[in-house]
C-alpha cells in the first residue's frame, strides 16, 4: 500500500452525477460520498471509480437507501475520518474519539477547514443539481500518517 491514499469526496448529487464530476475524481483509490444520494444508480457509478463509502442524507428516504449507514468511522492512510450527512447530526467528540477529518454535506457550501481543536473539517459541496447560485463542487483529499490536505474542486458545468 502507498504511504498516501487520494480519496474523492462527493456530495449532494440528488439523482444527477456530473460528466465533470466523474472526470474530477479520475484516478481516486477509494470515494466517499456524503448523502443525499438521490438513486442507488449513482453509486453503482461511483463505484466503477473506486470504492466507496457513502451515508444516508435527509433526502436518502427510498427503499434502496434504508441500507445506508446514518454514520461511519473510517480507518485510512493512518488516519480517522467520521462521515456524517448533516453536521448538525454528529453526536461524537471528534477530538475524544481521535478522528483527524469529519466529512459531511447537506449544506451545498464546500469547506475545507481546519478548526481550533485541530481537527479538519470537509463539506465538499454539491456535485448534483445547482442550488441558488452555490457553486458546484467535489474534493480531492490526500490522507497519510504524515500529513492531511484537501482540495475543494470547482467544476466548470
Amino acid at each position: 500500500m502507498r504511504e498516501t491514499v487520494e480519496i474523492g469526496v462527493i456530495s449532494d448529487t440528488h439523482g444527477l452525477l456530473r460528466p465533470e464530476a466523474v472526470d474530477a475524481l479520475d484516478g481516486v483509490e477509494r470515494i466517499i460520498h456524503g448523502g443525499d444520494v438521490g438513486g442507488e444508480d449513482i453509486l453503482d457509478e461511483l463505484s466503477a471509480i473506486a470504492p466507496v463509502t457513502v451515508v444516508r442524507g435527509n433526502t436518502d428516504y427510498q427503499a434502496w437507501a434504508a441500507r445506508l449507514p446514518m454514520t461511519e468511522l473510517l480507518e485510512v492512510g493512518g488516519r480517522s475520518i467520521y462521515v456524517v450527512h448533516d453536521i448538525a447530526d454528529l453526536r461524537v467528540d471528534p477530538v475524544a474519539a481521535g478522528v483527524d477529518v469529519v466529512i459531511y454535506g447537506h449544506s451545498h457550501q464546500p469547506i475545507w477547514d481546519r478548526r481550533s481543536d485541530g481537527v479538519w473539517q470537509l463539506n465538499p459541496g454539491s456535485a448534483g443539481p445547482r442550488r441558488f447560485s452555490l457553486p458546484v463542487t467535489v474534493a480531492r483529499l490526500q490522507v497519510s500518517t504524515k500529513c492531511i490536505h484537501g482540495e475543494i474542486k470547482y467544476l466548470e458545468v
